[in-house]
């Protein structure tokens, strides 16, 4: 299976790092192709700029000249997430949210033309991600997961999993959030990257 991970941290140290690791490890222990997209190595710009949003308008009706309108890193992108057949994001959840190039890659590669259309009337949209059989999102915080989910609605999984995804038409979608990762003992977040790396070296 061809899975495309998309990360996001900016620094090498982080748990995040370890999380990626795990992932990798996994995959590759079962025998998947894994292709990396690592954001801040990339220099991604997150910012949807006014030739962006133009690009975005004109899709429905001109679909080849609003991708023509698109950067360049974004296209290989687009090659990327096409040939996909399973996508997974790790990323950090800061002030409820995901980190501002997560936000960006999702605002520049779920758009009309690379990850859907819409239908005649421009009323539905229909996924144009072929191969992809599904989508895991990876997360870490230090707010307890009680009050992420009581107190700010498990923001990430109703924007993301809930919404975007579903919206376009992704019927397999998980969420794995490791929270207080801050506070977790040594033994917990190996035993967490363990279970990670299991999880993934069973993908089918």
């Amino acid at each position: 299976m061809r899975v495309l991970i998309v990360f996001n941290h900016p620094y090498s140290g982080s748990y995040c790092n370890s999380v990626l690791n795990a992932t990798m490890d996994g995959l590759t222990q079962a025998g998947h192709d894994v292709d990396l997209i690592h954001l801040d190595r990339d220099n991604f710009d997150p910012v949807m700029r006014e030739k962006d949003l133009k690009a975005f308008v004109m899709a429905k009706d001109q679909p080849q000249q609003a991708l023509a309108m698109l950067d360049p890193q974004v296209l290989d992108y687009k090659t990327r997430l096409q040939a996909a057949e399973h996508l997974i994001f790790i990323f950090p959840i800061w002030w409820e949210l995901m980190p501002a190039l997560t936000k960006g890659f999702i605002d520049k590669l779920v758009f009309p033309g690379i990850a859907y259309h819409y239908n005649a009337r421009g009323t539905r949209m229909h996924c144009d991600l072929s191969k992809l059989k599904g989508v895991t999102m990876i997360t870490t915080m230090n707010t307890p997961s009680l009050a992420y989910r009581l107190l700010f609605g498990n923001a990430i999984k109703k924007a993301l999993l809930l919404g975007t995804f579903w919206k376009i038409g992704i019927k397999q979608r998980h969420w794995l959030n490791l929270s207080c990762v801050k506070f977790a003992a040594d033994n917990k977040r190996q035993r967490w990257l363990d279970d990670i790396q299991a999880k993934f070296a069973s993908l089918r």
